[in-house]
């Protein structure tokens, strides 16, 4: 059994918490539930029967908790995932791992120093469309790849950004790209390879934050593939999708849905008796209240613990995803192409104002 101790009680938390407080993954427990803000980790510690506290240290002390689950605002994300390494403790951490390159460095090199695993919570990777996707590019069914993009089209309105002083700051949340669209760019880069630049602008069109909420780049990979980024959430009145496209000689896949959950598309130049399956049964996530890939993310990260497993997005991973993000800030302060892999000069991402 794995049992996990639950850092942060906002928004994202009730996902996680219904997941390991309600017995929905095999082999893991929620033991314990903390919050700077304590009447959120009481309400959780009154649903799930567990302790609640509003002192990390605190809650770290206990003997009977193996990982933690770090759900903060981005920007506190190093602080918080070095102290659980230092304790001893495993970490899940929420998406983007860290705000800058050397936080996200600092945080490995916690995690390695104290031999704890980091893992980073990229849950669409789990979701059965994207899991058929990458098998079928595996098998080379796509040849050479062509072009790949990525569309984030929601709705998040001023009163989404008003519920916690931390949304929309470049010290500790950053903008679209680095929230909402940071799965979709981790999806890019795991299907189509190393970037070599970028090149990205963006506006702030709707609401009053320091970040973007709206932007768009366009980006060329080292196996000479191009790509295209689009991502806002200026969408009104409601969300409209998510979604994943990918280009190849043989092939043309799009995963689309709410949150890259539901294919759209699944055409190859050699077709086999598979695709029928794949689109009859594998076509949309399972229905699920507890969100499309967190169940599979949860259960990958306890088969890691048990079997002493390598993580399908550890720090590096993730590392990776966040270099790739900053180059786009950086592209969007400079007006220029931004090769990766360099040195944030001008990128405004986890720098407090």
């Amino acid at each position: 059994m794995i049992r996990f101790g639950l850092l942060g009680c906002g928004r994202i938390a009730k996902r996680h918490a219904d997941l390991l407080g309600g017995n929905h993954i095999e082999r893991a427990s929620l033991v314990a539930v903390c919050d700077n803000v304590k009447p959120r980790a009481d309400a959780f510690a009154a649903k799930f029967g567990v302790p609640a506290y509003d002192d990390l240290d605190d809650m770290l002390a206990r003997k009977d908790i193996d990982a933690v689950a770090v759900l903060t605002p981005s920007g506190m994300h190093p602080q918080h995932a070095i102290a659980c390494a230092r304790a001893g403790k495993h970490v899940v951490v929420e998406k983007p791992m860290a705000l800058r390159l050397q936080d996200a460095d600092d945080m490995i090199r916690a995690c390695d120093e104290a031999g704890v695993k980091l893992f980073v919570v990229k849950q669409n990777r789990f979701n059965v469309p994207v899991v058929k996707a990458r098998e079928a590019l595996d098998a080379g069914r796509f040849g050479r790849l062509i072009l790949g993009t990525v569309r984030v089209r929601w709705c998040r309105d001023q009163s989404y950004y008003d519920q916690d002083a931390w949304r929309g700051t470049w010290a500790y949340d950053g903008g679209v790209l680095t929230n909402q669209a940071s799965h979709h760019i981790d999806m890019l880069e795991w299907f189509f390879g190393d970037v070599v630049s970028v090149h990205a602008r963006a506006t702030t069109a709707l609401v009053k934050v320091e970040t973007e909420d709206t932007a768009v780049a366009t980006l060329k990979f080292r196996n000479g593939a191009l790509g295209v980024i689009e991502a806002t959430t200026a969408v009104r009145p409601k969300d409209l999708e998510g979604s994943l496209s990918i280009l190849g000689e043989k092939g043309t896949v799009e995963i689309a849905g709410f949150a890259v959950n539901q294919i759209r598309h699944w055409n190859f130049v050699d077709e086999l008796p598979s695709d029928k399956v794949v689109i009859e049964k594998f076509s949309v996530n399972p229905p699920n209240v507890y969100g499309f890939g967190h169940q599979a993310y949860y259960q990958h990260v306890v088969d890691c613990l048990l079997h002493q497993r390598a993580a399908l997005v550890d720090g590096l991973q993730g590392r990776k995803s966040l270099e790739l993000i900053s180059a786009l800030y950086e592209s969007i302060e400079t007006g220029q192409e931004v090769a990766l892999r360099f040195e944030p000069r001008r990128s405004k991402l986890g720098v407090i104002s």
